[in-house]
């Protein structure tokens, strides 16, 4: 069976092509959130934003504190210059302070963090700290980096509704709703996995195997799904 790049397989397809075995690779998909107004000209999901489909304006909320969360409040808050993806390193040094130790002590000194173009709203739904799950050796940079950015994280929003006025939302263990004036909100609340021909293809009979965020999609893990990949392949 040969089929191009880029186009669409079915499920019918598959079954007719007679393969022993089918592997189902193809990843997550963006999960929506139940939220009254979800519908809004406001609101837009992480890949339109990514991908420059979307252009965000100056005041934006960020729904979901996870990496992805973090990875998009960051590309938001970093114009083109960002020293990271231009690979700048004086202009990186400069906003860590990290210079020559000749020059201080320890090699460090006071950080020139740039101001970000926009001003950036993180609200998760989970009551412990923002940005809690994030890995142990690189989670304290992205909340640093946030920081110096002065975005607002907030913890324990449960959301309202999204219209004109805004994000709508209360947070735990205070009184009353909030509202927070945003020109878009971006939505980054987890994935489900993408299963679109599993169901036919077990129905027709054929074995299906499912590897990776199709299989799992929370807490997306690569070392987990080349693991299982291997460990199907050596089966089979």
């Amino acid at each position: 069976m040969t089929q191009s790049l880029g186009a669409l397989i079915t499920a019918d397809e598959l079954v007719a092509a007679g393969h022993d075995e089918v592997i189902l690779a193809t990843g997550v998909e963006p999960r929506t959130p139940v939220i009254d107004g979800i519908d809004h000209p406001k609101v837009v999901g992480y890949q339109q934003v990514i991908t420059g489909e979307v252009q965000v304006g100056e005041r934006v909320a960020v729904i979901g504190a996870g990496g992805i969360g973090f990875d998009v409040s960051e590309f938001l808050t970093h114009d083109a210059a960002h020293p990271s993806l231009a690979l700048d390193l004086p202009a990186w040094q400069k906003e860590w302070g990290v210079t020559d130790p000749e020059e201080a002590d320890g090699g460090l000194t006071r950080g020139e963090h740039p101001v970000s173009p926009r001003q950036v709203y993180l609200l998760q739904r989970k009551t412990t700290k923002v940005g809690g799950g994030l890995g142990k050796t690189s989670g304290w940079v992205h909340r640093a980096a946030l920081q110096h950015r002065a975005v607002e994280m907030i913890a324990g929003a449960s959301y309202t509704r999204i219209d004109d006025d805004g994000l709508h939302f209360s947070v735990d263990g205070e009184e009353g709703t909030r509202v927070i004036d945003v020109d878009h909100v971006v939505i980054c609340a987890g994935q489900e996995p993408r299963r679109d021909l599993h169901d036919a293809l077990v129905a027709a009979g054929v074995t299906t195997h499912l590897v990776g965020g199709a299989d799992v999609a929370a807490e997306l893990d690569a070392k987990r799904a080349i693991q299982q990949a291997s460990e199907l392949a050596a089966t089979l």
